[in-house]
């Protein structure tokens, strides 16, 4: 490669300082890891003033290399032998390539599907503590002249590949945490609605549409996430109640619907004394969502914002599930009678500005519907 003055284009210092310490506030108060990985990518970008900047982090089990282009979407797989980020992966070497298409190894997919050009890249191993590859950093199209990738680049995007490895590795095990117990609450979710016969997808749906109610609103993506991992439990407090009543054919007796009715009082009572953000809100979740805007619900006839919102919201999107469901005491109803039902009930059952919410997000609800369709 032909040799290039790297003095043009070197980072300034106090820019390179600054782009350090702007990076590393924000890396560390995130345990997001699609947002880690952003913040990632955008940081390396920065560093090595490249026109893009891609984090790949592997998958040895799936034998993929996998990446994320933006928040919230689904993630980009390649092969993990594929194009010159498998051969740094797999060498453990820095590829640092003034014209890509030379470099036979180079794969042009990506370019011939969106038209873009790649000129140059600098690929970097990205190392745990263990010193083991978990992944690999990609910069491509230096933004300066010349436009080659210098060592300096090299050497600042190895510091950012070693701060990566450490960051990501936190974010990793803080996202299987929370995966194993969103798992935990989904498996305790369905324990409840099992015992009156419900599916598992039932507390999934529910979830989803309690997301996109809170989102609807304008809670934030962390607030709305957490109505969506503990709303599963609404109902766990049937676990006290007697299989006779739960699986009845028929209308229930006054003295069975009371007892029906303490299954939101016990929800509470399982989860009221936990110090976990999300047991204290399934906590509120089981205890409120039976309530009603008017004050005619149960178990306390709580009214108005005397709900709390989390119960206020997953009530609309139990109801919608639970009348588009079989039951052994009747049969689903269509769509269209349960968006009457709620039209009408806005302000007397549900809070009416959820209920705008519930509508303006409805194609997402019903699309969520589809996707976790009850298996005949």
């Amino acid at each position: 490669m032909k040799k290039h003055s790297e003095s043009s284009i070197d980072l300034p210092a106090e820019e390179l300082l600054k782009i350090i310490f702007e990076f590393a506030s924000k890396l560390a108060h995130e345990n997001d890891l699609d947002q880690v990985h952003l913040l990632m990518a955008e940081m390396g970008k920065s560093l090595t003033l490249a026109d893009r900047c891609t984090l790949w982090l592997a998958d040895p089990s799936e034998g993929k290399l996998w990446t994320k282009i933006a928040h919230g979407i689904d993630r980009i797989e390649i092969p993990i032998d594929s194009g010159l980020v498998g051969a740094a992966y797999h060498s453990g070497e820095s590829i640092s390539i003034e014209d890509a298409y030379t470099d036979k190894r180079f794969n042009p997919a990506v370019d011939l599907k969106t038209g873009y050009r790649t000129y140059s890249i600098l690929c970097i191993p990205i190392r745990n503590a263990e010193q083991n590859i978990v992944g690999v950093y990609q910069a491509v199209n230096k933004q300066s002249s010349p436009s080659c990738f210098t060592e300096k680049d090299k050497t600042y995007l190895s510091l950012a590949a070693t701060y990566t490895g450490q960051s990501m590795e936190k974010a990793i095990l803080y996202s299987e945490l929370i995966e194993s117990q969103k798992e935990m609450i989904l498996t305790m979710g369905n324990i409840g609605e099992s015992r009156s016969r419900e599916t598992g997808q039932h507390v999934k749906r529910v979830a989803a549409y309690s997301y996109l109610i809170a989102k609807g609103i304008g809670l934030s993506e962390e607030e709305s996430r957490l109505i969506e991992l503990a709303s599963p439990m609404h109902d766990i407090g049937k676990v006290a109640t007697p299989d006779a009543i739960l699986n009845k054919p028929g209308k229930l007796t006054d003295i069975e619907f009371k007892m029906m009715k303490e299954h939101a009082q016990t929800g509470y009572n399982i989860f009221k004394k936990s110090k976990r953000k999300i047991l204290q809100a399934a906590a509120l979740i089981a205890r409120d969502h039976h309530e009603k805007w008017d004050g005619s619900g149960y178990p306390a006839g709580r009214s108005g914002e005397d709900i709390h919102l989390y119960g206020r919201i997953v009530a609309i999107a139990d109801v919608f599930d639970a009348l588009g469901s079989e039951r052994p005491y009747k049969s689903a109803w269509p769509t269209d009678r349960i968006l009457e039902l709620i039209r009408s009930e806005k302000g007397k059952h549900f809070d009416p500005e959820l209920v705008d919410a519930f509508f303006h997000n409805l194609p997402a609800i019903q699309d969520v519907k589809e996707q976790y369709a009850d298996q005949i």
